[in-house]
């Protein structure tokens, strides 16, 4: 929140221009840079407005929280607006959603999105969006997660007409999203009486509800038990069911003794870690337990959202990111499950992180302290990026810093790479990251694995394999400089060049352009054939078919494999990386590549000495026709 203040002393502060001084720098002292001109000049012309409202209606002692941040959220509600209901006496609150525009109209295909002239793309209708903001305040915040009735929305369109507007009605069915423009100031004072006391002030509500705790309604819980749990294919089998129980048993004895305790579950690609997090986050909320999903990954977090949220949208609030509890309250989750652990950072601080928050803090300690039982999944051969550090060693030494008890359960039986142990062995054998070195691949009947000669092979093999309803993406090390997006309707830049044969990297950003999906999901949506995954979108997915490309960062030489960090163009490897890092990263790259297959994997690499050595280890070829695998039981 960046001013809280009475209507009053709104209307006065915008009145003589002091209001927006101090709205611009509490947001430089909160986010470290400026905002932007269009958000000052929205201030400017939204507020005095909504204040002379305020105080038009006779609600100047009503409290207004300007730029009022959702909890364990990056996005900020225009105005709040606290006070006292006028025929109950609770506490009464109103979101607001301040609009300048002057018409907008409907989306043809979807009413909750609309068009306006100075945007190219669709829009969030603003009755929707401010629903929104409400259903998320009620399913985190504690002062009205109870009292769901206590909270209203509107959508504030002061510059519009109801010729202009009309069509945006459509989606209006109840109190938490009521849309009103210019033309009808008069209905609006009229609502803001009806939910607001003009005879009472507001302080007491506003305090409340900031005093209110940052967790998942019971509501919320109660849906996402039955949305989680009730999924049959999350189904969890010997050590699985093992390391499920000893999570629910510690999260139960936190509970009767009120301590703490973290439980780290380690295991390879596929060993089941992302379902056993899901079962637990189900059974957590059945049994009244307030827990939160969290990773480090947009891609994954999306779309565990999408899988566990599909047919109830509030239960994809539940799905954070490792840099979502900076300001949480110590112990105010009863478990955080962190899935894909190995990502976490050194800090939660990034370019966008305000001056305020700068502490220095280390992400796994704030993780360990918002929960009284902290859970880890991770694979440490999957670190991939420098400043990651979920290892068993870190949490470890972060838990013993604080005396609280750790228990490491490890996970052996693996339902990636058609649940073959021996590929997997292979894959750590061949890049070095188990001892012993290479070793001759020897077919089973799990996993298929060829070598292809040239990139065209390899991608005329995997699109035969879509022909047969197979999935396939291919992947490859990031040795290829990645273009800027193309505009809308523009192909997509060609990036990854081998001889005459060139494809586009996956895209980077949250729309679809060209028909390519966007960048978190690459892995899941079937256009994402034709573009070339990295290991960003691919690490915590997986497909029937992945065909991998080795660039010219790693190749074979002699009996060794050797890293080249100059034909990296990853721009997380900056020059104070040591090699020893760098090397070890890119080996980790792709191991991950190499273990996203379900089906089979083909391999081909741009350096013929290395592409040589893979013929000795392998002797399949992709004109052999694969043979039939059943596809496997359990998807990671």
């Amino acid at each position: 929140m960046l001013f809280r203040a009475s209507a009053k002393t709104v209307a006065v502060m915008a009145l003589d221009g002091s209001l927006f001084l101090h709205l611009t720098d509490r947001f430089v002292h909160m986010h470290g840079y400026r905002p932007g001109a269009s958000e000052v000049r929205s201030w400017e012309r939204s507020i005095p407005i909504l204040a002379a409202a305020l105080n038009d209606a006779g609600l100047g002692d009503v409290e207004v929280m300007l730029e009022y941040a959702l909890p364990l959220n990056s996005k900020r509600a225009d105005a709040v607006l606290a006070g006292v209901h006028p025929v109950t006496g609770d506490p009464s609150y109103v979101v607001v959603e301040l609009k300048q525009w002057s018409q907008a109209l409907p989306h043809e295909d979807d009413p909750t999105l609309c068009h306006l002239d100075a945007y190219a793309h669709p829009v969030l209708n603003p009755i929707e969006q401010v629903r929104r903001y409400c259903d998320y305040l009620v399913n985190f915040n504690g002062a009205v997660a109870e009292h769901g009735r206590r909270i209203q929305g509107v959508a504030f369109l002061h510059n519009a007409t109801e010729s202009g507007t009309a069509g945006l009605r459509e989606i209006e069915c109840d109190a938490r999203g009521l849309l009103f423009t210019g033309e009808r100031r008069g209905a609006f004072l009229d609502h803001l009486r009806s939910k607001l006391s003009d005879k009472q002030s507001g302080v007491r509500a506003a305090d409340e509800l900031l005093a209110g705790a940052t967790v998942p309604s019971k509501q919320l819980m109660s849906v996402a038990a039955q949305e989680v749990r009730e999924r049959q294919q999350f189904v969890l089998l010997d050590e699985q069911q093992v390391a499920y129980r000893l999570v629910l048993n510690a999260v139960e004895r936190a509970k009767r003794a009120d301590h703490k305790e973290v439980v780290i579950v380690t295991g390879g690609p596929g060993t089941g870690k992302s379902v056993i997090a899901l079962q637990l986050l189900g059974e957590l909320y059945r049994r009244g337990v307030a827990a939160v999903h969290a990773t480090g990954s947009q891609s994954f977090t999306k779309t565990m959202r999408k899988v566990a949220g599909s047919r109830k949208r509030e239960v994809q609030d539940l799905f954070k990111y490792f840099n979502s509890f900076m300001t949480t309250e110590k112990n105010s989750l009863g478990a955080l499950i962190c899935d894909e652990a190995h990502r976490i950072r050194e800090t939660s601080a990034n370019r966008y992180t305000s001056a305020a928050l700068r502490t220095g803090r280390a992400q796994i300690d704030e993780l360990i302290d918002v929960a009284h039982v902290p859970v880890f999944f991770l694979d440490e051969h999957q670190v991939v990026r420098p400043g990651e550090m979920g290892t068993v060693d870190d949490i470890r030494e972060a838990a013993s810093r604080r005396g609280i008890d750790c228990h490491v359960v490890p996970l052996e039986s693996q339902f990636r790479c058609g649940g073959s142990d021996a590929y997997l062995r292979w894959v750590v054998r061949l890049l070095g990251l188990a001892p012993g070195g290479p070793v001759v691949w020897e077919p089973d009947d799990r996993m298929q694995l060829l070598v292809a000669d040239s990139p065209e092979e390899l991608e005329a093999f995997l699109d035969a394999r879509r022909a047969e309803k197979y999935g396939a993406r291919m992947s490859a090390g990031y040795c290829w400089r990645w273009s800027p997006e193309p505009k809308p309707g523009d192909p997509l830049p060609p990036d990854v060049v081998i001889g005459g044969w060139a494809r586009p990297w996956n895209l980077r950003g949250d729309r679809s352009v060209s028909g390519a999906p966007p960048s978190a999901l690459w892995a899941t949506d079937p256009a994402g054939f034709g573009q070339i995954g990295c290991v960003y979108t691919a690490q915590g997915f997986e497909y029937d078919w992945s065909g991998v490309i080795i660039g010219p960062d790693l190749v074979w030489r002699g009996d060794r494999w050797v890293t080249d960090r100059t034909a990296s163009k990853d721009p997380v490897f900056k020059k104070a990386t040591p090699d020893t890092d760098v090397d070890r990263l890119i080996r980790n790259t792709y191991k991950v590549l190499l273990t996203r297959g379900m089906v089979g994997t083909i391999v081909y690499s741009t350096d013929p000495e290395t592409r040589e050595k893979l013929r000795e280890l392998v002797s399949s070829r992709p004109e052999s026709r694969p043979a039939a695998i059943e596809e496997p039981p359990l998807r990671r």
